[in-house]
C-alpha cells in the first residue's frame, strides 16, 4: 500500500496516498487530527493519529475500546462514524490512524465564541445529543466523558458524539441493582456528583448529568460548575443545587469522610446551606420554562430521580424534533468482556491488529460491490439558521506546505496539569480495573465559570484534611490507589 509522509505539529504523519492533507485541526497529548481529502471519493475526512498506544496498558485498552465502540455504533447519524483505520507497519508500531467524517468545529468552540445562539439551537443540539445517547445507552454503554469538546458540529448545526475512550459497560450488580463500578470518569466540570461522593455504584444517569451541565453552558456561555479542584467542585455543586435534607441520598456514599464533610458544610455566616437550588429561571431569564424544567431534571443530585435519556427525548422542550420512530436503539449489546479483562500486552496488541485487518477487509468487500451492513437512519429535519464555523474542510494551505500550517501554541496558563503517576491496573477477584485519571482540556481551563452568589458560598467549620478529601473525590483511596467501591 503506497504511503506519503508529512511533518505536522512536530509529528510524522504517514498516510495512504489517496488522502490529500488539507490542514491540522487539533492536537493533544496522545495524538493529532488533520483534515484531508479522499481523492478517490472527493470527500473531506478527518484523520486522527493516535500515538503511544502500546506504551501503557491503559492507553492500549483505551485505543482498543474506542475502535471497537466506533465500529459498534457506526451508522448512527449523531455518533461520529469510522470510515477507515490503518497501521503502517504491523510488525513495529505504536500508533494507529483513524479516518472519520470531517466536522467543522466542536460545541465547546461555538459556546465560547461570539456566535449568536437562539433557543432553537439549544433544542436541536440537545435533541441530537440525547438521540445519540439513547443509542449508546441501549447497547449498555455509558459514555462517561460527555462535554462540549466531545461534541462535533458543522455549519448546518448537525452534531455528532465522539471520543469513546473512557466508555464502560452498564451491568446489574449481584443484589439486582443496576450500576457500574470503576474509577476516573469524566472531565471534572461535567462529572456527576455520585462519582465524587463515592457512591457504591453508578448508572446511566451520570451521562444525563453531563447533558445538564452542557445545556447550562449553552444558556450562560460559561461553565456551570468550574471548581479549582475536586473539593471546590463539590462545594460549587452543593452551593448551586443546595444541600438536601433527605438523608437517604447520603446512605449510598461509601466514604464516611466525605459524608462528614458534606454534613458540616456551612454558609459563610455559619448557617446551614440552603436545601433548595438556585432559581434557574432568574439565572437564565431568556430560556423557556420548559427548558428550565429540562435543565432541572438533568441536574438532580439524586441520580435515581434524574431524567433518563428516553424521558428527555419525550420532554416538551424537545417536542418539535421528537419522533420515536426516528430514535432507534442499538440491536446488539456491546461486549466489554471480550477485552477488558485481558492483561497481556502482546494479546492486546494483536487484538488491535485484528480489529484493523477485519475492518479493512470489510472495506475491500464493499469496494468490490458488496455493502457494509450498516443501518440507514431517518433524518430529522432542522430548519433553523446556520452558524458560523471555521470549516475544517477548507484548504487554507497547499498540501506541500501542510507542515508549515501549525495551530497556535497553547498559552502556558491554558495547558492541562501534568499527568500524575498512576497504577496500570488493580486485580480484584479476577477482574482488572484499569485506572485512568480524566484529562482536563487545556481550552476548558481558560473558560469562564459561573459565579456563585456570596450568600450561597460554602465553607467547612471543622478542620479538614483537604489532601485526603481531594484524593477521595478524585477516585483514590487514602494510600493513593484506586478505590474499589
Amino acid at each position: 500500500m503506497p504511503y506519503h509522509s508529512f511533518t505536522i505539529e512536530k509529528q510524522q504523519f504517514q498516510i495512504n496516498t489517496k488522502y490529500k492533507i488539507i490542514r491540522p485541526v487539533g492536537a493533544g497529548a496522545y495524538g493529532i487530527v488533520c483534515s484531508a481529502l479522499n481523492t478517490k471519493t472527493n470527500e473531506p475526512v478527518a484523520i486522527k493519529k493516535v500515538c503511544k498506544i502500546l506504551e501503557r496498558q491503559l492507553l492500549t485498552k483505551r485505543c482498543l475500546r474506542e475502535i471497537k465502540l466506533l465500529q459498534h455504533f457506526n451508522g448512527h447519524r449523531h455518533i461520529i462514524d469510522l470510515r477507515d483505520m490503518d497501521i503502517v507497519n504491523y510488525d513495529a508500531f505504536n500508533e494507529i490512524y483513524l479516518v472519520q467524517e470531517c466536522m467543522d468545529t466542536t460545541l465547546h468552540d461555538i459556546i465560547h465564541s461570539p456566535q449568536r445562539l437562539d433557543e432553537v439551537h439549544f433544542q436541536w443540539f440537545l435533541y441530537q445529543i440525547c438521540s445519540g445517547l439513547k443509542y449508546i445507552h441501549s447497547a449498555n454503554v455509558l459514555h462517561r466523558d460527555l462535554k462540549p469538546a466531545n461534541l462535533l458540529v458543522n455549519a448546518n448545526c448537525d452534531l455528532k458524539i465522539c471520543d469513546f475512550g473512557l466508555a464502560r459497560g452498564y451491568v446489574e450488580l449481584d443484589n439486582g441493582d443496576p450500576g457500574f463500578m470503576t474509577q476516573y470518569v469524566a472531565t471534572r466540570y461535567y462529572r456527576a456528583p455520585e462519582i465524587m461522593l463515592s457512591f457504591q455504584s453508578y448508572t446511566k444517569a451520570i451521562d444525563m448529568w453531563s447533558v445538564g451541565c452542557i445545556f447550562a453552558e449553552l444558556l450562560g456561555r460559561k461553565v456551570l460548575f468550574k471548581g479549582r479542584d475536586y473539593v471546590d467542585q463539590l462545594n460549587r455543586i452543593l452551593a448551586i443545587l443546595g444541600l438536601p435534607e433527605d438523608s437517604s441520598v447520603w446512605s449510598r456514599v461509601s466514604s464516611r469522610s466525605v459524608v462528614d464533610y458534606v454534613n458540616n458544610l456551612r454558609n459563610l455566616d455559619g448557617t446551614r446551606p440552603p436545601s433548595k437550588p438556585i432559581s434557574f429561571h432568574e439565572k437564565f431569564p431568556n430560556c423557556q420554562p420548559e427548558g428550565i424544567d429540562f435543565l432541572e431534571r438533568c441536574l438532580r443530585l439524586d441520580p435515581s430521580v434524574r431524567i433518563s435519556v428516553e424521558a428527555a427525548l419525550e420532554h416538551p422542550y424537545l417536542s418539535q424534533f421528537h419522533g420515536e420512530d426516528e430514535e432507534p436503539v442499538c440491536e446488539k449489546i456491546f461486549d466489554f468482556n471480550s477485552f477488558e479483562h485481558v492483561t497481556d500486552a502482546e494479546t492486546l496488541k494483536q487484538m488491535i491488529i485484528d480489529e484493523v485487518k477485519m475492518f479493512k477487509s470489510k472495506l475491500t468487500r464493499r469496494d468490490r460491490g458488496l455493502r457494509l451492513t450498516l443501518k440507514g437512519f431517518p433524518k430529522r429535519r432542522y430548519t433553523g439558521s446556520q452558524i458560523q464555523t471555521p470549516t475544517s474542510a477548507t484548504p487554507t494551505t497547499h498540501e506541500g506546505d501542510a507542515e508549515h500550517a501549525f495551530l497556535p501554541t497553547t498559552p502556558e496558563d491554558a495547558k492541562p496539569p501534568e499527568e500524575e503517576e498512576e497504577e496500570e491496573g488493580v486485580v480484584m477477584e479476577g477482574v482488572v480495573i484499569v485506572t485512568e485519571p480524566p484529562e482536563e482540556e487545556g481550552a476548558e481551563l481558560m473558560d469562564e465559570g459561573m459565579e456563585v452568589d456570596a450568600d450561597r458560598m460554602l465553607m467547612s467549620p471543622i478542620p479538614v484534611d483537604k489532601d485526603h478529601l481531594e484524593r477521595l473525590l478524585r477516585g483514590l483511596d487514602a494510600d493513593g490507589g484506586p478505590k474499589l467501591g
